[in-house]
């Protein structure tokens, strides 16, 4: 097996855990005004320790110099500044009553079509358009239909059992 192969699949198993600790930090916080708020404040934390501590212990360790061109600096910023609107839009749909079985698998399914769509946009095939293949059309569309597929006929939450219904007590007295 391809290492890379080895650390996307790691990422499928990190992303794919992501919408429901996100959705479950949320709830946690007992605040259903701001609690996706501070959740993200959490993440940004995690995010701090994660993309930027590590990284720095990283070049730092090798010893690596500090020169980085501008079109690099600025596409990363970007590329985290988007990463980061959609882990907040995220949050927003939990907020708005979107369960994570289906905000994440609208997610997870519209953003390949999003990223294979910009990727050619940006770099075109060498061989021209007309070289698009119909299975990658058909991924495509099949990438769409799953994520449809499983937003609709998602299985209905399991639910905590209901309290016994309780009548209000009467008054035997006249």
């Amino acid at each position: 097996m391809n290492t890379w192969l080895i650390f996307a699949l790691l990422t499928v198993v990190f992303w794919g855990l992501y919408g429901v600790l996100l959705h479950g930090g949320q709830v946690a916080m007992a605040d259903p005004e701001n609690g996706r708020y501070k959740a993200f404040l959490w993440v940004g934390v995690a995010y701090f320790l994660a993309a930027v501590l590590a990284p720095l212990i990283m070049l730092v360790g090798s010893g690596a110099g500090w020169s980085m061109p501008g079109k690099g600096v600025a596409l990363s910023l970007l590329a985290g500044l988007v990463g980061a609107a959609g882990a907040f839009g995220v949050l927003l749909a939990f907020g708005a009553k979107g369960s994570p079985a289906v905000v994440m698998s609208i997610v997870f399914a519209g953003a390949p079509i999003v990223n294979a769509l910009v990727a050619m946009a940006w770099r075109p095939p060498a061989e021209g358009w007309s070289a698009i293949r119909f299975p990658f059309v058909l991924g495509i569309v099949l990438a769409a239909l799953g994520g449809t597929l499983v937003t609709l006929y998602k299985p209905a939450s399991a639910s905590k059992p209901s309290a016994p219904a309780v009548s209000p007590p009467t008054d035997s007295n006249p």
